[in-house]
């Protein structure tokens, strides 16, 4: 909200203004949500479907709003009109943030409809949009007051959905592990909140990281104890090992698409905060917070890998897993290029925001196969995928490119490329021993990552004993899970083949 000055006096106005293009990406998710509810009341079962292609065009709406917001030069809820302290702010990083999670939510989106039968419409696709409404306003958010709303308001509405399968123990269990697990980094992030107010009097990130330069001598352990525990509470959030413990279950436990949410949007949303408050809000606690990161960098990547490394493929929900256990190594490449920052400067965070974006479209082409899959093999094993060429070979294709671009091989050129940008990070920060950690890490994934690809090719025949998909009869695939696979092996393809289109990212300072 912005204080106009008086033209006569100089004096702040009590009149306030609000630059309402720039809030319109949540702000229309949130309407859209509220919408949806009522709407369900007044709707039949037959009509229902309808609540869905409202929730997908609401969307489209939000992300539409992005296109004039491009120039990434607008504020709003300001301390004073031109002030550098706003609570809003629609720069370049909020505006690619946005992006991702509002094109991350409408593929989920479009993954759910026609898989919501057997749930509540209306609560669905209301808590879906509310999460997506405060995952877009997270990345805009610049004091720790508004930080935290947003991290809640996409959190909150995501523990409802993981348990919204009625009478189901398995859905019910990863909900409340999820609920727990958020609850305590909730509670670890506002103790680390308050001792940073206390130390600095501001909630606003540019004022804090002014102040913090000048904390008095008294106030320097309160200082750092509010640095620390704000960051543990966001490891929480990002499911950095040692505090990933909940995702596994939660993402099993969860219906497919939800668990495509959580591992893309749900990441975004920890990461982008994850960014703001050490970048922006403590750059000068780099020496503090840059090691800690580079440890738990390489500690969540080996975590992940090894993990996702001794999956058994004849287990029940062996693949959903495995893709769990891959976005906690993932999400440890995730991390080195906001490590870097502390050593090389905010302009590393590129790196980090570019593998985000190839990492968002891929895993979820590849949750969208697990869905398809899903259909016909509700066990969703690994085994489920052995021989899926000779039955389905377009669908085999695209998990096959999205595992090749999550493993850096050609033709998944994209991820190759947002590999290198993040060892490029690391190497030029002077943070050598975390590369090389990286490329090991690298080489174990690449084990977990080919052989499911090429159990894709393999025989029917290989894989009858395992109880293959192969030999179930087909069934007729919604054209909304089809449009979503369909467009994340478009995007994925258009990356490879013109991958400066988020590398330049890696090269501009985003800020």
């Amino acid at each position: 909200m912005i204080l106009a000055a008086d033209s006569a006096t100089g004096a702040a106005s009590l009149v306030q203004s609000v630059d309402w293009l720039a809030i319109a990406p949540p702000v229309i998710a949130a309407s859209v949500a509220l919408i949806v509810l009522v709407a369900d009341l007044f709707t039949d079962e037959r009509h229902k479907p309808l609540l869905g292609y409202g929730a997908v065009a609401g969307l489209v709406a939000a992300l539409a709003t992005l296109v004039p917001l491009r120039a990434g030069d607008r504020s709003t809820f300001c301390l004073t009109e031109g002030a550098r302290a706003c609570s809003y702010t629609a720069d370049h990083f909020a505006l690619v943030i946005q992006a991702l999670v509002l094109g991350g939510a409408l593929l989920t989106a479009l993954l759910s409809i026609g898989d919501t039968r057997k749930l509540p419409a209306g609560e669905f696709w209301f808590l879906l949009l509310s999460s997506a409404a405060g995952a877009a306003l997270l990345p805009a958010a610049r004091d720790l007051a508004t930080l935290v709303v947003a991290l809640e308001v996409a959190s909150l509405p995501a523990f409802a959905l993981v348990g919204i399968k009625r009478g189901d123990r398995r859905s019910s269990e990863a909900a409340l592990k999820f609920f727990l697990s958020s609850v305590v980094a909730t509670a670890v992030t506002l103790l680390g909140v308050s001792f940073v107010y206390a130390t600095t009097g501001t909630m606003h990130l540019t004022e804090i990281a002014g102040r913090l330069d000048d904390v008095p001598g008294r106030f320097t352990t309160l200082a750092e104890a509010g640095v620390v525990l704000t960051l543990v509470g966001f490891a929480f959030k990002t499911a950095v090992a040692p505090f990933h413990f909940w995702v596994p279950d939660t993402y099993v436990g969860a219906p497919l698409p939800i668990a495509a949410y959580l591992s893309v949007v749900g990441k975004a949303v920890g990461f982008s905060g994850l960014v703001l408050v050490t970048v922006v809000g403590f750059p000068s606690y780099g020496d503090l917070w840059g090691p800690a990161l580079a440890v738990l960098a390489a500690l969540t990547m080996t975590v992940g890998n090894l993990a996702a490394l001794r999956q058994d493929a004849g287990r029940a929900r062996s693949a959903v897993r495995l893709l769990a256990w891959s976005s906690v190594g993932q999400a440890g490449y995730l991390i080195v290029p906001v490590a870097a920052a502390a050593y090389a400067g905010e302009g590393k965070i590129g790196s980090t925001v570019s593998y985000a974006l190839m990492y968002a479209v891929v895993n979820l082409g590849a949750f969208g196969v697990a869905a398809l899959v899903a259909r016909t093999a509700p066990g969703n094993r690994l085994s489920d995928y052995r021989g899926l060429y000779s039955t389905r070979p377009l669908a085999a294709l695209a998990l096959g490119f999205f595992l090749l671009c999550l493993a850096g091989l050609p033709p998944g050129i994209i991820g190759l490329f947002a590999k290198v940008t993040v060892f490029s990070a690391a190497v030029d920060a002077g943070l050598g021993w975390l590369a090389v950690v990286m490329a090991v890490n690298v080489v174990i994934a690449l084990y977990y990552y080919l052989r499911w690809t090429a159990a894709l090719f393999a025989s029917p025949e290989a894989g009858a004993a395992d109880g293959a998909a192969s030999t179930t009869p087909r069934q007729r695939v919604p054209a909304p899970l089809t449009l979503a696979i369909v467009l994340a092996a478009v995007a994925g393809i258009t990356l490879s083949g013109a991958p400066q289109l988020i590398l330049r990212f890696a090269a501009v300072s985003l800020f």
